[in-house]
């Protein structure tokens, strides 16, 4: 299998998980940074997977995201999987009030948590042609009001729906289309919420498991979903969270 990751940060990143798993089962994988900040952290890992395809993918810049599925085109003629991890929102509008939210802020929580993801499985599609699959990540907090969360749970909810409408609109060409919602990990991206702490002890507390979940056992589950053996399996939103999310908060 030959498949793209995108949103990986660094060694503790989601995205770092499931690549690793994925190298793991035989994978070719393409690895992109966000910035040249980022680089430094990515390039390191890309080695470790022996990535041939490692390059900068800005989602908001359609310049960069043309660049990289010409390069995949180019260098394997198609794509099996698609692995989007990314989700950002600007500091004052996550850890404000909802009803307080910027239209600005909202709008870019949006833009680069949900909507990259549809902009991506539009530029996957004709390499896709045989089939495949794509694997986004939410969290809980996309059906339950999370402390601390703002306006990422929205945002999350609009991901899995749009889960379910590409699912729907992308099956009949054989790629599916899921979702992971995982319980609370940390990772660079989480240390952004101001009551990441209290989330951990409540999960690992609360979950019918009382253990936190672990990047490798989000990376084992996004690699059967992205693998054949998930090949019945679309517009699903999958927990990964040792059933917190059956108790709540």
């Amino acid at each position: 299998m030959r498949g793209l990751i995108v949103g990986m940060a660094n060694d503790q990143s989601l995205a770092w998980g499931c690549a690793e798993v994925l190298r793991e089962a035989g994978a070719e994988l393409a690895i992109t940074y966000q910035n040249e900040k980022a680089r430094r952290f990515v390039e390191p890992l890309a080695q470790e997977l022996e990535a041939p395809i490692f390059m900068p993918l800005d989602v908001t810049d359609p310049v960069q995201v043309e660049a990289v599925f010409a390069e995949i085109a180019a260098l394997w003629g198609g794509l099996d999987f698609l692995l989007h991890s990314i989700a950002y929102a600007p500091k004052d509008d996550l850890h404000g009030r909802v009803v307080d939210s910027s239209a600005e802020g909202f709008r870019t929580a949006m833009d680069v948590s949900c909507h990259s993801l549809i902009r991506l499985a539009r530029h996957a599609e004709p390499l896709m042609a045989g089939g495949g699959s794509i694997l986004t990540m939410s969290f809980y907090g996309s059906e339950k009001v999370v402390p601390g969360y703002g306006i990422m749970g929205p945002v999350k909810a609009a991901l899995e729906a749009s889960v379910r409408y590409l699912a729907d609109e992308l099956g009949a060409q054989g790629i599916r289309v899921n979702a992971l919602s995982t319980g609370p990990v940390r990772t660079r991206a989480a240390s952004g919420l101001s009551h990441l702490d209290e989330l951990i002890r409540l999960a690992s507390d609360k979950a019918p498991l009382h253990q936190l979940v672990t990047v490798e056992q989000i990376g084992q589950m996004a690699a059967f979903l992205l693998g054949p053996r998930a090949r019945f399996v679309t517009g699903q939103t999958i927990y990964v969270d040792s059933g917190y999310n059956v108790v709540g908060g």
